[in-house]
């Protein structure tokens, strides 16, 4: 009995955290598309504004990522079979390596160009 209830709030936890890293995603593009299109009506062409939002979105794709993998955790918890276990061990694998390049990336180009306008998304 408690061991259903325990297996049922992890799963609804578990996706709760996977809504949460969808709205990330879908906040995150539309804030660096508002950005570029903000960026072409004024003709702006400079790399440094592109590259912060690029920087930007690529910080909210990775948290979104650590997000996903952790309700990947939360959900082969409760369900530990072999099969499960593999799909999360191939799950995040692949999800740790894109974050990987995506947070080096990030840092390459902080290193890059330390100006100010990369701490902070361009108006």
């Amino acid at each position: 009995m408690i061991e259903n209830w325990v297996q049922e709030f992890t799963l609804a936890i578990s996706l709760a955290v996977e809504a949460i890293a969808a709205l990330l995603v879908a906040y995150a593009v539309g804030e660096a598309v508002f950005h570029l299109i903000g960026r072409l009506y004024r003709r702006g062409t400079a790399r440094e504004g592109r590259e912060a939002i690029r920087l930007q979105l690529g910080q909210w794709l990775a948290l979104a990522l650590e997000l996903l993998l952790g309700a990947d955790i939360l959900r082969t918890a409760v369900a530990p079979s072999w099969a499960e276990i593999g799909k999360l061990a191939a799950i995040a694998t692949i999800r740790t390596a894109l974050n990987y390049f995506l947070q080096r990336e990030i840092e390459a180009e902080r290193r890059r160009s330390p100006s100010p306008s990369n701490s902070s998304m361009p108006e």
